[in-house]
């Protein structure tokens, strides 16, 4: 099988050496916006675009694109005349539809988001009747909507506040003394998601009327207890140093005190204890011979 020409190589020769017509016909389009001569790309064989640098303010990068064409016996003639981006052009991002950039907290007073009829999260409601009893009780379960949440829908959300701030993996839920679902405070959620998922009624907590995981907590727990310290158990570690007791020193007994006086009279106890150990050696002294006279 024989491989398929590249269109350079089929393509009319005078088509590639167009360079001035297609250089006036861009100038025709943005003056003197037209820089330099950039390259030449074969379309196919009867077609070739040139590219020429455009000057113009705010568009660096991007190229004037003059397609020139001809037919057999026939001369060259300009198709089009195009600005397109070149590979180092700045261009916008590509284009998001408005329902898909809407983000949480962008919905402000006033606003109205509608929402799509082939929304996902959304299916079709209880079907009304014509039996007035029955309507009563379809609105008091919930049961008069157009449209209630998808299957889809509730796990979308469940995953959403399983990972949000009030989730079980938050910081506040991580040092808490017990979970929500332990808490006298937690309201749970009707349907399905309330074996996950309830209201915070605590006025003091964190999540104080936010949608809370039945495994967050916060220090606010109903249940929680601080422990008390027993003041006899920290009295031995009490100092009162606001009160001084101030001792004074014995007096000094007077050596020099003279014969007759009380202070000779009474020694000091350290003058009895060598006395008593004397006494022995004067009792010995008056039981030997001529001790008398």
């Amino acid at each position: 099988m024989t491989p398929t020409p590249a269109p350079q190589d089929v393509t009319d020769p005078e088509l590639l050496a167009a360079v001035d017509l297609a250089r006036a016909a861009a100038q025709e389009e943005a003056g003197d916006e037209v820089g330099a001569h950039v390259a030449v790309t074969a379309e196919d064989a009867h077609a070739a675009t040139h590219l020429f640098d455009a000057d113009k303010p705010g568009y660096a990068g991007w190229r004037w694109a003059v397609t020139v064409a001809r037919a057999p016996g026939y001369p060259v003639t300009v198709s089009e005349v195009v600005l397109l981006p070149g590979s180092a052009a700045l261009v916008a991002p590509a284009w998001v539809p408005w329902q898909d950039r809407v983000r949480a907290g962008d919905l402000g007073v006033g606003d109205l988001l509608p929402t799509a009829a082939d929304d996902y999260r959304l299916v079709a409601g209880y079907a009304a009747s014509d039996d007035p009893a029955v309507e009563d009780l379809a609105l008091e379960v919930g049961l008069g909507r157009k449209r209630v949440m998808s299957r889809e829908g509730r796990l979308d959300a469940a995953d959403r506040w399983t990972g949000g701030e009030f989730g079980p993996g938050a910081d506040m839920a991580r040092g808490a003394p017990a979970h929500c679902g332990t808490c006298g405070f937690y309201l749970p959620v009707a349907g399905l998601l309330g074996a996950a998922f309830g209201v915070c009624g605590n006025e003091i907590a964190p999540a104080d009327a936010r949608v809370v995981h039945a495994e967050y907590g916060c220090g606010a727990h109903s249940e929680a207890e601080v422990e008390q310290i027993s003041p006899v158990l920290v009295a031995d570690l009490i100092y009162d140093d606001a009160q001084l007791e101030v001792s004074q020193p014995e007096p000094e007994a007077d050596s020099a005190a003279e014969p007759g006086s009380d202070s000779a009279a009474e020694p000091e106890p350290a003058d009895s204890a060598a006395a008593a150990l004397e006494a022995p050696d004067a009792e010995a002294a008056e039981q030997a011979p001529g001790a008398e006279g």
